[in-house]
């Protein structure tokens, strides 16, 4: 008999390590700055867009599921990209982390003012906070996505190209790594012991 919750004939969902997770994260950024420095923006949005997408493959033949904001970041992605190479102008790709940012920072901290926090259904499996820390870390990431959107805009309009390519590569991720790793304490102070009831 099939474990309850798990339909017959499918496969488990798997753990990603960390660090391969990482990589997954990371490597499409490397294609892209190597492939701009060797063959320009538009290149680069091209391999950019198929590293992306085969990261996502990878993603699902290793855990069976592809986590929300990757796929939708993958999403915007294939739009942007793609406006990026059908009318040669790399403001669309440039603008994509801004979109992205936004859209993250606007859905987290929507939901929260409508009472709906999205954060829990994010990393609800991975945590488990008290109501208040999850209030709290929407908080938190919401402005963090806006801040880096924002950040974002000023730095593509105001360095060359090569030089944006690089704040995407070693700025942007090593920025979000810090910041999470900064809400270890939050989390650790509103983490839900086994047996009390979330929420409480």
């Amino acid at each position: 008999m099939a474990d309850e919750g798990i339909p017959t004939g499918t496969t488990p969902l798997r753990k990603m390590h960390p660090a391969l997770k990482f990589a997954l994260e990371m490597g499409p950024l490397v294609v892209f700055f190597v492939a701009n420095g060797r063959a320009g923006i538009y290149v680069a949005t091209g391999a950019f867009m198929v590293a992306t997408f085969a990261a996502l493959l990878v993603m699902w033949i290793i855990a069976r599921k592809i986590a929300v904001m990757p796929l939708v970041s993958a999403a915007v992605v294939l739009v942007f990209g793609t406006l990026t190479l059908w009318l040669q102008d790399d403001h669309f790709i440039k603008m994509k982390p801004t979109i992205v940012n936004a859209l993250f920072g606007g859905l987290l901290l929507g939901g929260l003012a409508l009472r709906k926090p999205l954060l829990p259904y994010v990393l609800g499996d991975v945590f488990t906070l008290t109501d208040e820390g999850w209030h709290k870390l929407t908080i938190r990431w919401g402005v963090f996505f806006l801040v880096m959107a924002v950040l974002n805009e000023v730095v593509w309009r105001s360095v060359s190209t090569d030089s944006w390519v690089a704040f995407k590569t070693f700025g942007y991720l090593p920025l979000t790594l810090v910041f999470a790793m900064a809400q270890v304490p939050l989390m650790t102070r509103h983490a839900v012991e086994p047996d009390t009831p979330a929420g409480k």
